[in-house]
């Protein structure tokens, strides 16, 4: 069967464009107007490849992106958007994507891409999740201690930090070193699910306690019945609904939606919010009592940009797992990758190194994964406001310098604003790199 890509974009005319080169390259090319349509197409038929857009009515091309990732994880996504920028090339990375590209695409680029995605020997066998935390840092290390001696009690914990920082991994090792490791754990994504669905969810119902309701439904709460139910996103949980898990907790019982009479529940429960709760209780959007039920010991994870010393043993470890995955050996990082990752602010945390890792394992043809293989938009974003040209080797620095020129067809002044300098900075950097 050919390669086949889903194009996803409002404008038409892009869509008829690029079906039209890929398929003279032997693709088969299908596309869709309505992002809304995009799931519905993804359950009918077999996709290799979604080249999607930014800015879309009804669904963001982000939103969307989030969305693919849950159904088929595995699938692989390029952004495309006309209003480019770094900060949207990294989000798409941090939510998954493979690679960002401007418009109008630069199609040699594109092209090559696809050539090496159609050539990989595995494309869809799920991406294996590391089980272990990989860390030199002193406050992971100190949240780690924590865990340990927390996961064999009964008590309830709320996790903390930013996406991205591994929070469902802690929750995942304290219910594993927990005595209830051998019964059911259960996850709910309060982010995920609309709060109109979630108590449905959490609950369960009766027969006939909504239209939809065919046959009695157990929910998650009773499903966790001597193990362990895990609230990712608790934040997003509505004052309403906020109110009937206090209810539970305090009487350890519930009634389904629809029912009369109570189901009894025995279940220790975890918590997770990359928002600040303490924040939203002064604002009122977040019950008190709740809080302190949930929060009997709190672990608060730190962003990857302040564990600088474990980025590249984290992406070591990466490369290992998508080596297996890909079929590949790629030994590690160059000295140069490691510098500018080691420099990069990670917004998405771990999840933002993660996909960036497996594109760059993906395309790497060499021992190490050098400056090309990472997407773009990180070789440029690599130079800083605060480090400016003058932290990076002379090497580096040009590169930077050229790929930023070559973005902006050679105006100096749109370079400058893309590298976050000024035009002074860009002029006497280039004098001394014999650029001019």
């Amino acid at each position: 069967m050919p390669f086949t890509i889903l194009i996803v974009d409002d404008e038409l005319e892009v869509c008829l464009s690029l079906s039209e080169v890929l398929r003279t390259k032997g693709y088969e090319a299908v596309y869709v107007n309505d992002p809304l349509n995009v799931r519905g197409l993804l359950a009918r038929r077999s996709v290799d490849l979604v080249i999607m857009d930014v800015r879309m009515p009804s669904i963001g091309g982000m939103d969307l992106l989030k969305i693919i990732r849950k159904s088929q994880g595995s699938l692989p996504v390029i952004m495309i958007s006309g209003y480019a920028s770094i900060e949207s090339a990294v989000r798409a990375m941090k939510y998954g994507a493979l690679n960002f590209y401007a418009k109008p695409i630069e199609l040699s680029d594109l092209l090559r891409e696809i050539r090496q995605l159609e050539q990989l020997p595995v494309r869809r066998r799920p991406v294996t999740k590391t089980d272990t935390i990989v860390t030199e840092n002193a406050k992971m290390r100190e949240v780690l201690s924590l865990v340990e001696k927390a996961a064999p009690t009964e008590a309830s914990v709320v996790i903390a930090g930013e996406s991205g920082t591994g929070k469902e991994l802690i929750a995942d090792l304290l219910h594993r070193g927990s005595g209830r490791r051998h019964n059911a754990y259960i996850k709910i994504n309060c982010a995920a699910i609309p709060d109109g669905l979630l108590e449905s969810e959490m609950f369960g119902h009766e027969k006939g306690a909504f239209t939809d309701a065919q046959s009695q439904q157990k929910g998650k709460i009773e499903l966790a019945h001597g193990g362990t139910i895990f609230f990712d996103e608790i934040g997003d949980m509505s004052l309403k609904t906020q109110a009937k898990m206090l209810r539970v907790l305090q009487e350890k019982q519930f009634t389904r939606l629809g029912g009369s009479e109570p189901v009894r529940a025995d279940f220790r429960i975890i918590a997770a919010s990359n928002k600040a709760l303490d924040q939203m209780i002064m604002q009122g959007a977040f019950r008190e009592d709740l809080y302190y039920r949930l929060s009997v010991i709190t672990l608060r994870l730190p962003p990857l940009r302040e564990r600088a010393e474990d980025v590249v043993p984290i992406a070591t470890q990466f490369i290992r797992d998508f080596n297996e995955i890909y079929a590949k050996n790629v030994a590690g990082l160059s000295d140069r990758v490691a510098d500018l990752l080691t420099r990069h602010s990670w917004p998405g945390n771990v999840r933002e190194l993660k996909n960036i890792i497996e594109r760059a394992v993906i395309f790497c043809e060499g021992e190490r994964i050098q400056i090309d293989d990472l997407p773009e938009q990180y070789r440029i974003a690599g130079v800083n406001a605060s480090e400016g040209l003058n932290g990076f080797p002379n090497e580096s620095a040009r590169s930077v310098i050229l790929e930023a020129l070559k973005r902006t067809n050679g105006t100096k002044g749109e370079a400058a604003r893309l590298l976050n300098i000024t035009r002074k900075t860009l002029y006497n950097r280039m004098k001394r790199l014999n650029l001019e």
